[in-house]
């Protein structure tokens, strides 16, 4: 397996982050709405970090921000992990886990919960992956936008505390540069 680095995302990094996420976007229909700007997208006003996964030195397979909870996710305080996505040929090698484990320490480091929506699909990855990382589901909800073709969409919320401690886990194999 190529040892994953989790760094922290720098500008030059966006296009290969967009690349990406247009893969992944073409794979499985992620991001539900594509985004008029990706770049933008990935880079929003509310965002407090952002990191990627790194292959081989220069290919990013992973991506995961950290942005201000908005009000109406209802943990005040609280920042909301979003833009997780993986490359489809790093798929359960854990690079998801890696990223998610960088925002808990992230969120450990300023005393901070973490929360999270995804879109309510059964069986879905994104969906066993928080719960099998200590994710805890809060809520199920209406979706303030729309499918592509009209049809609401139901979110599922999810909550970690500051400072839980993350689940036990000897197979991940990265490292990460930088702190914050």
């Amino acid at each position: 397996m190529t040892p994953l680095v989790i760094r922290n995302r720098k500008h030059s990094d966006l296009p290969g982050c967009v690349d990406l996420l247009a893969v992944v976007h073409g794979t499985d229909g992620y991001p539900l709405n594509w985004p008029a700007d990706p770049y933008r997208w990935l880079s929003p006003p509310e965002q407090h970090h952002a990191w990627i996964a790194e292959a081989d030195g220069a290919e990013v397979v992973g991506h995961l921000a950290v942005h201000h909870a908005l009000p109406e996710d209802g943990e005040a305080g609280a920042a909301e992990v979003a833009r997780l996505f993986v490359a489809p040929a790093f798929r359960r090698r854990r690079v998801g886990t890696a990223l998610l484990r960088q925002a808990r320490r992230w969120a450990a480091r300023h005393d901070t919960d973490l929360t999270l929506e995804v879109v309510d699909h059964q069986r879905s990855p994104a969906v066993a992956l928080y719960e099998r990382d200590g994710w805890r589901h809060t809520a199920t909800v209406a979706a303030g936008w729309t499918a592509p073709n009209g049809a609401p969409v139901t979110l599922r919320r999810y909550v970690v505390a500051s400072g839980a401690p993350e689940p036990a886990d000897s197979t991940a194999e990265h490292r990460t540069a930088g702190h914050p």
